[in-house]
């Protein structure tokens, strides 16, 4: 409620801005109903509301990176491989059996986008948005996006998205994601919401810029520690435990949760602003501009009765609580010329209190703290510049002060070749402390307690990429990094672990030796009238000393379908098959106190192929998804695992549709 309050409120200070008309501009074919063309645009600038001729380039979504495109509701395959719970394309991740409930990684990247370290609990936080994941509108008119899809047994996933203006300089959007599946094995159920709601302003002489956003989002996750008996029950395939609330699992009352909240807000104002004659774009400009953002964020663990799978504890009663807040403030000027380029140039406040309620003290009488907090000084910089058919970027964050933070650095330089072929190359480099739960952490379980803030060092990692962008050869990446202290976590102990009793002794380490990782990627669609293979296949190879980073060697994803106007063009069809493959690996394990994945070389998984079928349509701005996702399940054997005790879903049907209508 509190939320709602606070949009009504930023609603009704809007008015104070004032009214702005639209900006007169040449627009292209209308992708709107009919009923919204009307006349054309007066020349004087000084319209009626009927007098608009409205397209689909009146509805502007703009990144973190002020990268702006276009609402798109045309239906592609890359459109099928996005709509899912995450809707991005999850061709580098492995879902457990329920929705939402961890993704295993089948490809990693180590660019780091913040400079400094994160909470933890990585295996459950992809559906938290960070601020570089919302996006900001521009719309001529009220503008609403509904997503729905089907979950596992009892649940939903809904995904409302409403974008209006009270000017066309004055833009707001509100959107919430409720999630629900109950899943098909035992104590696995998954729940989440996201309220987002964004502010972008520009004022009428385009000096004073804002954007801003709230962001509230929870996830709450059921752990039952994974199958126990999957011998008998799962991988023979007996019908009796094709139910599968009959299979046994390790744990019950077993919860993990992620909750936050997040203020930010990112302002400038030019001071010197000079545009050329016979256009309105500009020659020279000198702005200030400001960031602010501020977040608390906790994990928490919660068990009703201990358990053995995990070790010895204090209590009966197991309550885990990480606790991180942090606040940001950046203070900045940039200085734009059509011949220079973009420079951009500031200094940076970081503020961090990572802490727990209570101090862990050793039978030794040593103590962990309870606490890790401070505040970090740096610099950062930007630089853009445009020559003809080569754009040249960098960016750049140094720490001048505190214990977390080294540097980051990205730079890329990308050449258009012709309208079909483009080159990219990128360098990045950077280092920071490993994220807080692998410095600082305390549980009732007493192998889950350790302090390794003084221990650690900074973890550094440089990479090097190539990317060829082709309408013809198709899309090649290749991409070589190198590690440096390379952190994780795996089981730790004295004596011979037991089987499934890895849990009982994770600790976090790091390697002093470098790890090198190769990537190569290759996208090619292929098509023939109206058929269409599109085919997507990555090559990874690890140079290490002690095996720490676990990688299949290949990933291949290919799909067949066919794409058609049917009932005189009323409709547009797409259906089609998915084959999806990945080479046996050490898959990493999963630990639900940590809500972490692990290292362990005790057993290879994969192998396996995952074959879905799907018939998608569109029909004006509506997109209408059914597939029928891993129909081989029952054919193909049962080894289908996302990660150790942990399989994938079985054979179901899910259907959905994403609506965008317009006011």
């Amino acid at each position: 409620m509190k939320y709602i309050i606070l949009v009504l409120f930023c609603f009704s200070t809007s008015m104070l801005l004032g009214q702005d008309v639209i900006e007169n501009s040449e627009k292209k074919s209308a992708a709107l109903p009919a009923t919204q063309k009307t006349k054309p645009i007066s020349p004087k600038n000084k319209i009626e509301s009927d007098s608009i001729i409205l397209t689909i380039e009146d509805y502007k979504i703009i990144s973190f990176k002020r990268d702006t495109t276009f609402l798109d509701t045309t239906l592609t395959i890359q459109k099928e491989y996005k709509y899912n719970y995450l809707r991005e394309d999850d061709f580098e991740l492995m879902s457990f059996g329920n929705i939402g409930q961890a993704y295993n990684e089948l490809g990693v990247s180590f660019e780091s986008i913040s400079s400094y370290p994160s909470l933890g609990a990585i295996a459950k936080d992809r559906k938290y948005l960070e601020k570089e994941q919302i996006n900001y509108y521009n719309v001529a008119t009220p503008m609403t996006e509904l997503f729905f899809k089907t979950t596992l047994e009892e649940g939903q996933l809904l995904d409302a998205n409403l974008t209006f203006n009270t000017s066309r300089r004055l833009n707001f959007s509100v959107g919430y994601t409720g999630f629900r599946s109950l899943g098909k094995y035992n104590n696995t159920q998954i729940e989440s919401g996201n309220f987002i709601t964004t502010t972008n302003y520009l004022s009428r002489n385009g000096r004073y810029a804002l954007r801003a956003h709230i962001a509230a989002q929870n996830i709450t996750s059921e752990e039952n520690g994974g199958l126990s008996e999957k011998e008998d029950q799962f991988e023979s395939g007996d019908p009796d435990f094709i139910n599968r609330p009959r299979v046994d699992v390790y744990l019950d009352n077993v919860k993990n949760k992620i909750l936050g909240k997040r203020y930010y807000l990112d302002h400038s104002y030019k001071l010197v602003r000079t545009q050329l004659d016979s256009t309105r774009f500009e020659k020279t400009s000198l702005a200030i501009g400001h960031t602010f953002d501020y977040e608390t964020k906790y994990y928490q663990f919660v068990e009703a009765a201990r358990d053995t799978l995990f070790g010895d504890a204090i209590l009966n009663a197991i309550d885990d609580k990480a606790i991180l807040k942090t606040f940001y403030n950046e203070v900045n000027a940039e200085f734009y010329n059509r011949t220079l380029g973009r420079l951009t140039g500031g200094v940076t406040m970081y503020n961090y209190d990572y802490y727990f309620n209570s101090l862990f003290i050793k039978e030794n009488g040593t103590i962990i703290p309870n606490r890790l907090n401070g505040t970090e000084f740096g610099i950062m910089g930007k630089y853009e510049k445009r020559i003809g058919e080569f754009d040249f970027q960098a960016d750049l964050k140094y720490n001048i002060s505190g214990e977390l933070a080294g540097n980051l650095f990205n730079a890329s330089a990308s050449y258009v070749i012709n309208e079909k072929n483009k080159l990219r190359f990128s360098l990045h480099t950077s280092s920071r402390m490993p994220n807080f739960n692998y410095l600082l952490y305390q549980s009732e379980y007493l192998n889950y307690n350790w302090d390794n803030s003084e221990v650690f060092k900074k973890e550094r990692a440089s990479s090097l990429k190539g990317e060829l962008l082709s309408r013809t050869w198709g899309n090649l990446m290749v991409k070589y990094s190198n590690l440096n202290n390379y952190t994780y976590f795996a089981p730790v102990s004295d004596v011979t672990i037991g089987d499934n009793m890895d849990n009982a002794f994770i600790k976090p380490l790091q390697e002093g030796n470098s790890v090198s990782h190769l990537k190569v990627k290759y996208e090619k669609e292929f098509k023939m009238g109206m058929f269409a293979l599109n085919n997507t296949v990555m090559y990874q190879n690890v140079t290490q000393d002690a095996q720490v980073l676990n990688v299949p060697q290949l990933v291949t994803r290919n799909t067949l379908y066919f794409s058609s106007d049917v009932f005189d063009k009323a409709m547009y069809l797409q259906t089609g098959i998915t084959f999806k493959y990945f080479s046996s690996y050490s898959m990493n394990g999963y630990n639900p106190i940590l809500g972490e994945f692990y290292v362990q070389n005790k057993e290879e998984l994969g192998g396996y192929p995952l074959l879905d079928f799907f018939i998608n349509a569109r029909i004006k701005q509506t997109r209408i998804y059914l597939k029928a996702e891993h129909f081989n399940a029952s054919f193909s054997g049962y080894d289908y695992y996302a990660a150790p005790n942990y399989p994938y879903r079985d054979f179901v049907i899910r259907f959905g549709l994403v609506w965008n209508f317009f006011s």
